[in-house]
């Protein structure tokens, strides 16, 4: 209890003579140095604030202001027309101010306006020239005239040396897409799905929806638009996420694995929002009966580390610093070592945050709200973020690397389904073998903003930090840091059992979930770009083949977009499954010729990257249509169009992993450091979820799930038809093949070759 003792500030005796008060000089000292750390940390915000909110202007530019302004004064000119005569005369009369002092205090009022005003011009130029977005719909390689000029007034009016939040002010705000065009655009994504009739009736709801009661919703939707900084971030983390009752674990959080580390693009010229950057860390999304509420801290000085059925408190700040690599090697040694059994009820507590969320959050408001049960909970609440260091080795091992590289994946998805904490924003995952990985939440950010940390972060640890020739982190040891602090419980027995019933619920999701990881390194994105074709485009034609070959049908396809073009942006949904792939697959087989199937791959290939422009700049169906419904379930009116359009299930959910630093990474030089990117669990219990990773120029990772419980569904399987279709369409498109009249025929071909 060394360390008990260590924290307490002051202890006293009472003895015959009185009380004997001991005070505690190193508690003491830690308490002041947190203190200080605060206030300086309070005094970077105030600075980044001040600096943030002048942008695209700087402070010093206020002075530059001031003394133009009085310059021109000194040379007898009047620069403000009358402007600073007439402030001085409203300015208090004072006997101990001379004239020619008044007369400068109204030269610097007139500036500091005049600089605001300033300010406030660029803010607003800069937000109309964001709000462009035509460069994005230009031919690869070509730049109009009209988009060069923009990229100068941007660079014009942009400022220098930008802050991590010095666009919001400038970002514009996402645009309402008028009814006709969302509902035409519907019409279009689930024509390939439908039969005549089926079609049919589809279009007399939404006529009937356009004309009625659609502008009446889309009136309030304007309204919020006009008041709010985003018409749908706010609604979506609501109702798609908070209000969710059945298990975050495998439904809705996502991960991230690391075979050594990842490699980074560059970084677009155009700004992105940067919103779900400020809930990163001291983030936990907290169980509510109805809803649940994500809760933000500030300033949390240490991490929650879970090992073997035990929770410790781990300071990463001593004596006002942040601790060295090895220092908090030092210190997770010391957790490794501690032979301490887990008290009773700890070892599984966190398969609360696993099970279902209602029985979660009435567990929380009875055995969590006071007493050393609340003391440990707030404590991992709190904590910056949650590491476990799990005794499992994974990775690609043994005989069967294919297999263990699923396994690896299932781990950092669900774990034993109790030693992660679920709620937090992020859990970091160390394994026996020093393999690592990633565990997020998705309700405060979406993956983009977590796999920006996650590169930054294992960049910086691989080629800055770096490690000695032991193999340990470089640095020297504070022999006098307090150990890790072990948490305590006194855990009910009605609370054990609740423990084990959502144990039972997480065991059972874990179990039916099936995972494979298809590592695709036949060809990568170069070569498909000497097709003269998006990378992205043509997994999305491999996956619509390889589906149909799968299940004989098409389905209703979801991939992710993002839309930080606008303040506030989270995602939308790019509708892969088009009339235009659909007569692709059936054409490649069918049998049509060569020539027929490169025709109208080319077409479905231009027709989806034309929807995923429109996604990404506003123009998207499906948030829109989630917004009107919300709309008509306040004002608690029916639409039969809008029930049956967000009840159709996404049996075929995607999404791109981003690649996103370059300039911290050379891939080139070290290929040896890749990711092995991450993913998700599949939407629909008759269907899958497939995340892909764009490595480089050489190498494709997909990241398959689905359900056993489901008999039409195998993530094996259907790895098996994305390679395929993946080694069709290359050869199809490739222009160095001479092919025969059919495809077929070709194919056959190849797989001899192969």
């Amino acid at each position: 209890m060394a360390e008990a003792h260590q924290a307490v500030a002051f202890q006293f005796t009472v003895t015959p003579e009185g009380i004997d008060l001991q005070l505690s000089h190193q508690a003491l000292t830690e308490i002041y140095l947190s203190g200080v750390r605060s206030w300086k940390k309070r005094i970077i915000r105030l600075k980044n604030s001040v600096i943030t909110g002048v942008y695209p202007a700087s402070p010093s530019s206020w002075l530059f202001v001031v003394i133009a302004i009085l310059a021109t004064m000194y040379t007898r000119s009047d620069p403000s027309m009358g402007l600073i005569a007439k402030i001085q005369e409203h300015l208090p009369v004072s006997q101990s101010m001379s004239t020619q002092c008044q007369a400068v205090v109204s030269a610097v009022l007139f500036s500091t306006m005049l600089w605001l005003l300033l300010i406030f011009t660029m803010r607003l130029c800069l937000k109309q020239l964001l709000s462009y977005h035509r460069w994005m719909f230009e031919q690869h390689g070509k730049m109009s005239t009209t988009t060069k000029v923009w990229v100068a007034l941007v660079r014009i009016f942009s400022g220098r040396k930008p802050l991590l939040y010095s666009y919001q002010g400038s970002l514009p705000n996402l645009p309402v897409p008028t009814v006709k065009d969302t509902v035409k655009r519907y019409l279009e994504s689930v024509r390939p799905l439908t039969d005549d009739s089926q079609y049919e009736r589809m279009t007399q709801l939404a006529t009937e929806f356009e004309s009625s009661l659609g502008n009446r919703l889309q009136w309030y939707l304007k309204l919020k638009a006009l008041w709010a900084s985003n018409y749908v971030s706010d609604w979506w983390e609501e109702y798609v996420y908070l209000r969710g009752r059945s298990p975050l674990m495998v439904n809705s959080n996502y991960y991230g694995m690391v075979c050594k580390s990842p490699f980074f693009l560059a970084k677009s010229a155009v700004p992105c929002c940067s919103y779900q950057f400020e809930r990163m860390f001291d983030t936990c999304r907290i169980p509510g009966t109805l809803t649940d509420s994500v809760q933000h801290w500030q300033d949390s000085d240490y991490i929650v580390v879970y090992h073997r059925g035990r929770y410790f408190r781990l300071r990463v700040y001593q004596a006002g610093r942040l601790l060295s690599p090895r220092e908090i090697e030092f210190q997770i040694q010391r957790i490794l070592d501690d032979t301490s059994p887990p008290s009773k009820g700890e070892a599984k507590l966190g398969a609360l945050t696993a099970g279902d969320r209602i029985p979660w959050a009435q567990a929380r408001k009875k055995h969590f709200g006071s007493g050393v049960n609340k003391r440990s909970l707030d404590c991992i609440e709190r904590a910056a973020f949650f590491v476990t260091l799990d005794d499992d080795e994974q990775g690609m091992l043994g005989d069967d690397p294919e297999a263990s590289l699923d396994r690896y994946a299932k781990s950092l998805l669900h774990g034993k389904c109790y030693d992660r904490w679920f709620d937090k924003s992020f859990s970091v995952v160390y394994f026996k073998n020093g393999k690592t990985g990633i565990n997020a939440e998705h309700s405060w950010a979406d993956a983009p903003v977590v796999a920006h940390l996650w590169e930054y972060t294992l960049a910086t640890d691989c080629f800055q930090l770096g490690y000695n020739a032991e193999g340990h982190c470089k640095g020297e040891v504070d022999s006098s840091l307090p150990r890790p602090q072990k948490l305590n419980w006194e855990i009910a027995p009605e609370c054990e059992e609740q423990i084990s019933q959502s144990l039972t619920v997480a065991q059972a999701l874990a179990d039916d979930l099936d995972f494979h990881v298809l590592s695709f390194k036949d060809f990568g994105k170069g070569r498909v770009k000497r097709c003269r074709v998006s990378p992205d485009a043509f997994v999305q034609m491999a996956l619509q083949l390889a589906y149909y070959r799968n299940r004989r049908t098409f389905c209703l396809t979801y991939e992710a977009s993002m839309t930080r073009l606008f303040r506030e942006g989270r995602t939308e949904t790019v509708r892969s499954c088009t009339s235009e792939s659909s007569a692709f697959v059936r054409a490649l087989e069918g049998g049509e010729v060569t020539e027929v199937c490169r025709r109208l791959f080319r077409s479905a290939s231009e027709k989806h990257q034309q929807l995923y422009r429109l996604a990404m700049t506003g123009a998207g169906i499906d948030r829109h249509l989630f917004c009107l419904y919300v709309v008509s379930k306040y004002l608690g009116v029916e639409s039969p169009f809008l029930k049956e359009v967000l009840s159709e299930p996404w049996r075929l959910s995607t999404s791109q992993t981003p690649v996103q630093q370059v300039e911290l990474f050379d891939m080139v030089n070290h290929p040896e450091y890749i990711s092995c990117g991450g993913g998700f669990g599949p939407v629909a219990d008759d269907g899958y979820g497939v995340s892909y990773y764009v490595l480089g120029d050489s190498m494709i990772n997909f990241h398959i799930s689905c359900k056993h419980s489901c008999p039409d569904t195998d993530a094996h399987k259907f790895g098996a038809e994305i390679r395929k279709a993946l080694h069709d369409l290359i050869q199809l498109l490739s222009p160095s093949h001479r092919e025969p009249s059919k495809v077929g025929e070709s194919r056959h071909e190849f797989k001899k070759d192969l």
